[in-house]
């Protein structure tokens, strides 16, 4: 059986347990949460020895000071716990930023929408612009807009429109923000979803000359 710690953790924890408790008694909570009273803290050593356990103290500035029994390494552990769930809940949003081109091969909108699902399911806002130059500023924006959203639906994270599209001095922008926790796969495309091609308007080909036998058969001469 595990034998109770005599003396502190470290110097930097100043957690007290076992024989470092200072108090002459206790009001002392025992292995399963249930309240034994106050308690000398000879009485409490010999409660927390019985279960194999340590005498830790909890909040030293209560009057008397409330000491727990317990396993000492589980309770560094919870703590470690709450101390990091507090973090997260008092996690900073920021605003990140990603820009794609029309020209932006696949590979590097894929490492995009990856960073952007990294940020996005840390918290933070994403703001992804539409770069246009030269005569990509003239086109049409409904095709503009169109290729931006279809950047948007390779994200693997779930998100929701926090601004919508809109013109920018640069080009399109929009913001999205993180909905929920679950993380999905990338979206493939589908067949409504495959990329514009441009249409060219195609020129009338020559007619073709018509041999004399064709002619004569269509009552032309």
């Amino acid at each position: 059986m595990q034998k109770p710690y005599r003396g502190n953790y470290t110097p930097k924890d100043r957690t007290r347990i076992n024989d470092a408790i200072r108090a002459k008694e206790l009001r002392v909570v025992g292995p399963q949460g249930e309240n034994l009273g106050v308690l000398s803290t000879r009485e409490a050593l010999l409660e927390a020895e019985r279960n194999h356990l340590d005498l830790i103290e909890i909040s030293p500035n209560a009057n008397p000071p409330v000491a727990k029994i317990m396993d000492f390494g589980q309770y560094r552990y919870e703590k470690k716990r709450k101390a990091s769930e507090v973090k997260s809940k008092s996690h900073v949003t920021e605003t990140k930023n990603v820009q794609v081109k029309i020209g932006t091969g696949e590979h590097d909108q894929q490492l995009k929408a990856k960073r952007a699902a990294e940020w996005l399911n840390e918290g933070h806002r994403v703001k992804v612009d539409l770069f246009l130059w030269g005569r990509y500023k003239y086109m049409e924006p409904e095709f503009l807009k169109e290729r931006l959203e279809r950047f948007l639906k390779i994200i693997p994270a779930e998100y929701k429109i926090a601004d919508e599209i809109k013109k920018s001095p640069k080009g399109y922008t929009t913001t999205l923000e993180r909905l929920g926790k679950g993380v999905k796969g990338p979206k493939v495309l589908k067949e409504e979803d495959e990329p514009v091609k441009a249409v060219t308007e195609e020129k009338p080909k020559p007619a073709k000359k018509k041999s004399l036998d064709e002619l004569i058969e269509g009552g032309l001469i």
